[in-house]
């Protein structure tokens, strides 16, 4: 059974800890996105907060199979290993959207 792609957006923030250099960090980040949107289609960007460089948002718009796009994304992390970026005693929060109807 073939699953049916979607609109995905998915918004993903954290805080990126102090002591590691932000070059690195985005490398990182953007190497596991690469990887991400050759499994599953969906291309991520990287933001960062206005007048707070270490608040990181990765961005993932498009038309995908959620199950898939998921399984991808926490591969991927763990792969890259991004918790160990993440500022101690906070987490990535992942945010799921849809268009309003």
């Amino acid at each position: 059974m073939n699953a049916t792609p979607v609109p995905l957006r998915y918004y993903i923030y954290y805080r990126v800890r102090a002591d590691i250099d932000p070059v690195d960090a985005r490398a990182t980040i953007r190497a596991m996105q690469t990887v991400i949107a050759s499994r599953s289609g969906i291309a991520g960007r990287l933001l960062e907060r206005v007048n707070d460089e270490r608040t990181w948002m990765e961005v993932y718009e498009g038309d995908g199979v959620a199950e898939a796009f998921e399984t991808a994304l926490m591969e991927e992390a763990e792969a890259h290993q991004v918790v160990d970026l993440v500022e101690e005693g906070t987490v990535r929060h992942l945010e799921r959207f849809r268009e309003c109807v």
